[in-house]
């Protein structure tokens, strides 16, 4: 049970600070409207050193995976069993939500304060475009994640940070087109708290994520296997 609430708290701890830090710089509504660089870079490192800080707080308990889509990947890693899989994403939905209340308690009635830091498409960007950026960059993250984690071939005690820069980069790069989920619980709790455009897309940024998170499960396999059938 440790584990499941150990998720419960990284999640929570990762939507308050990662969407608090976008709403009090003001990059929820659209990023892209006039391209406030300061507001982008602050939001990208909040939710990066957020999970660089929960990696090595309760990384030696639950693995701090804090993400469905790095669950997913890890199940089909095999790294994790179905069940303890399962109860996971239900823990880090129920973090999600207790984060963004916490958010939407402190946010609403503030002048100049509006949102939860839901994501949404930005402006110019259609529904292929951005289930193509989830999608990629979720892949690309989990990836990392499986990569630095990995019991023979990881980064030891470095994988958190390297997990939370990596983080960095693609908030970086994501924000303009999605706003940057890679995270369907982080995007899950937000956005019912939001309501508006931020629900009718919603499923762009549960699915896209988790196909993502699989498909990096596959990649690794592929390229770290030792068989002397794959060498060839």
């Amino acid at each position: 049970m440790k584990k499941y609430l150990a998720e419960m708290v990284g999640t929570a701890v990762l939507v308050l600070i990662g969407c608090g830090v976008a709403v009090s710089l003001n990059c929820t509504s659209d990023c892209s409207a006039a391209y406030n660089a300061a507001s982008v870079i602050g939001t990208a490192m909040a939710f990066g050193l957020a999970v660089v800080a929960m990696a090595y707080t309760i990384g030696g308990i639950s693995g701090c995976h804090i993400n469905p889509a790095i669950t997913l990947g890890c199940y089909c890693s095999g790294r994790i069993g179905g069940k303890d899989a399962l109860m996971y994403v239900i823990f880090q939905c129920i973090g999600a939500f207790i984060g963004s209340a916490i958010l939407f308690a402190l946010t609403n009635g503030v002048d100049g304060l509006s949102g939860t830091g839901a994501n949404d498409l930005q402006s110019g960007v259609g529904v292929v475009s951005a289930c193509v950026a989830e999608f990629v960059f979720t892949m690309i993250f989990v990836l990392v994640v499986l990569g630095t984690t990995d019991a023979k071939k990881g980064a030891g005690n470095f994988a958190g940070l390297a997990i939370g820069l990596s983080l960095i980069l693609i908030h970086l790069v994501c924000i303009r087109y999605t706003g940057t989920s890679v995270n369907p619980a982080r995007s899950l709790a937000p956005a019912i708290f939001q309501g508006g455009t931020a629900l009718q897309n919603l499923w762009i940024f549960i699915v896209c994520p988790l196909l993502g998170g699989a498909c990096a499960a596959g990649v690794w396999k592929a390229i770290s296997c030792d068989c002397d059938k794959c060498e060839k």
